[in-house]
């Protein structure tokens, strides 16, 4: 563990907002559960994003408001969504297919662990009691055009996430392009972790600390 103080970074919903500004106009798009779900919250103007989500919808919108769903209108992790006008339901496997055919541009997922070759670890710690499924997320990081990783920069306890080599198991090898913390954007090069922005207030420095490989400016 890295003995830090705490530093007041993006919050969720503002790295959120701040990946969803670099989403091509146009573009399809696939969100992962959790943080990424927030993305569909933010359009920026002048821009159209097409979600897609892996049990059979195309054109998802934000999650409604509490109570206000409909029960059947589901993303794929069960929580209630809504509907774009022209959105477009479809069977599992061929919404598989959209995925392994390389018809999704981009894909947002969550992390345990990323390493500096762009290996992504999000499904399990390894240990004995853990869920022994990967989901969707095998095909997404094999299948999709560009994926994107939104994460805290470190655990709660203080461990980096962005590591030299994961030790947790592995979802995909070398299939990160670029990573959104709660302290700076960061691209997965050739040569490892490259700064791309640092979140207002936080310095360079503070970053490397908490990154556990070598972070190039």
């Amino acid at each position: 563990m890295i003995e830090q103080q705490t530093l007041k970074g993006w919050t969720r919903e503002e790295m959120a907002q701040r990946l969803a500004q670099d989403i091509p106009n146009g573009s399809y798009v696939n969100l992962g559960i959790g943080i990424p779900e927030m993305v569909a919250k933010f359009v920026p103007e002048g821009r159209t994003f097409i979600y897609h989500t892996e049990n059979g919808l195309l054109g998802m919108g934000p999650s409604p408001e509490e109570g206000t769903g409909d029960p059947e209108l589901i993303n794929a992790g069960k929580r209630h969504v809504s509907a774009i006008p022209g959105a477009a339901f479809f069977h599992h496997a061929d919404s598989f297919a959209m995925i392994r055919g390389g018809h999704i541009d981009l894909c947002v997922l969550g992390a345990m662990q990323v390493s500096q070759q762009g290996d992504l670890a999000n499904w399990s710690t390894g240990a004995p009691d853990a869920i022994p499924a990967v989901g969707g997320a095998m095909d997404l990081v094999a299948g999709v055009k560009s994926v994107y990783v939104i994460t805290q920069h470190c655990t709660k306890t203080g461990e980096p996430k962005l590591v030299e080599s994961c030790t947790f198991p592995l979802t995909g090898c070398k299939c990160i392009d670029r990573i959104y913390t709660d302290l700076a954007v960061i691209d997965v090069t050739d040569v490892g972790f490259k700064l791309v922005e640092l979140c207002p207030g936080v310095e360079f420095e503070e970053v490397q600390q908490r990154t556990g490989a070598p972070l190039l400016r």
